[in-house]
């Protein structure tokens, strides 16, 4: 039987019934609003500083070809099992306290980007009054305000995605204009960088690197979707509005303005429209953050302790937690373990598209479970294989020097799971052999 969502709770731990599921415009504004943000602005204005138009244009087109890959894989699952990243994991290679380990980074992850961006919130709130407001009295504000809103789950991020996407867009453009608007586009198309030189390497993996966390919680909000052609054109129309869009425009100031400092020129040339590009983008990407974050503690509560907590009210709790670190100006030392997690994470994409479209280890009990709109009975407690492939994973990730780390480490997590797996099922062919998942 299928489950109501009461308020707060948002399906965190069940699947999400048919009469749960949303339009195609509600997920599609969400997902734009998590890729068009002032970080991708700023990505964007890297590019141009380092490189010419064209450059920029296939480092961009190839870093947001494998994004799309890796999210809509992961979002097609999650929209056709309705469940969320740490949810889905249970079942794809995880197991039950593995999936609490998933929960536990991504909640850590994002309850810390949270923080940070709620800095950069309250910043452009303070510019906006012109210091008539504190930043830890705005960062208090926009940091509970934000929590109130992520309360209410799915809908209310849509909603709020759809004020604020369009206003994102309207002071980009704003600024675009001010700043292009004594320059030739085919004369910048034309020009030569004017900061030291950006590889092809390098560029990709900082498209790629840039979003590959959000790429991992696609599932979070695809679980919402009504079908798989839904899942595609939310990830396709996300990838193209708000990685080769934003990007882009990003590259032509960039080579304009002969800086990568976009984002405070933006400011000083659009006024109040500046600080709303800061503004709305934090809003939008804050939520985001929250919900995944708190999606992540309700599943370790679950799988460990065997608690149901309700979403709303550990949203509250984290919502606080991550206001009053930010108030404390502490969260800014953070930013480097954000980084460091950036191979930590792409490694359970890898791992859960394996055990999902190819070895299906657990699709019998997911396809029967999904039939009566409950999740599968049984689960496996933790998974070796999987946990030597995802430490792996990191290892070549984190030390390999060559290509895109975040793809290096998804790739050979994979490539680890795939062929542990093998040997596993073969063993177990065996009933003399132990078994190597329990």
């Amino acid at each position: 039987m299928q489950k109501k969502s009461s308020l707060g709770d948002d399906y965190a731990l069940s699947r999400v019934p048919s009469s749960g599921r949303q339009s195609l415009w509600n997920i599609t504004i969400v997902r734009v609003g998590s890729l068009a943000t002032i970080s991708q602005f700023i990505l964007g204005a890297s590019l141009g500083y380092g490189m010419n138009f064209w450059q920029a244009f296939w480092a961009t087109m190839f870093g947001s070809v494998i994004l799309e890959v890796i999210s809509f894989l992961l979002g097609y699952a999650g929209a056709k099992e309705g469940m969320s990243t740490s949810l889905l994991s249970r079942w794809t290679g995880f197991g039950r306290y593995g999936s609490s380990i998933i929960g536990a980074v991504i909640a850590i992850s994002c309850i810390g980007w949270f923080g940070v961006q709620n800095a950069v919130f309250a910043q452009g709130i303070v510019q906006s009054t012109n210091g008539a407001i504190s930043l830890p009295v705005a960062a208090a504000i926009t940091g509970l305000g934000v929590t109130v809103l992520v309360i209410f789950g799915f809908k209310i991020l849509s909603v709020t995605a759809s004020i604020a996407v369009p206003a994102f867009l309207l002071a980009v453009a704003v600024g675009i204009y001010d700043v292009l608007n004594k320059s030739s586009i085919t004369e910048l198309v034309a020009s030569a960088p004017a900061g030291k030189p950006l590889t092809m390497g390098v560029a990709a993996t900082m498209v790629a690197g840039g979003f590959i966390i959000g790429a991992v919680i696609t599932p979070d909000f695809s679980r919402f979707a009504k079908n798989g052609k839904d899942v595609f054109w939310m990830t396709m129309i996300g990838t193209i509005v708000g990685e080769l869009g934003i990007n882009m425009i990003a590259v032509l100031m960039a080579l304009a303005a002969k800086t990568s400092d976009v984002a405070s020129i933006m400011m000083q040339t659009s006024g109040w429209l500046g600080a709303l590009v800061v503004v709305f983008s934090t809003v939008k990407i804050n939520n985001l953050n929250l919900y995944s974050s708190s999606l992540g503690f309700t599943n370790i509560f679950d799988s460990i302790l065997n608690v149901k907590l309700n979403r709303g009210l550990v949203t509250l709790v984290i919502g606080i937690i991550g206001t009053l670190l930010s108030v404390m100006g502490i969260l800014g030392r953070f930013t480097d373990f954000l980084v460091f997690l950036g191979v930590l994470v792409p490694p359970i994409a890898g791992i859960i598209v394996v055990d999902y479209f190819v070895l299906r280890t657990h699709k019998k009990e997911l396809d029967a479970s999904r039939m009566k709109g409950t999740l599968p009975e049984t689960e496996e407690n933790v998974n070796w294989v999987t946990m030597i492939s995802w430490a792996a994973g990191f290892a070549v990730g984190y030390f390999v020097k060559m290509g895109i780390p975040s793809i290096n480490s998804l790739a050979a997590s994979a490539a680890v799971y795939l062929a542990g797996m093998l040997i596993v099922q073969a063993v177990r062919k065996n009933p003399a052999e132990e078994k190597i998942a329990s």
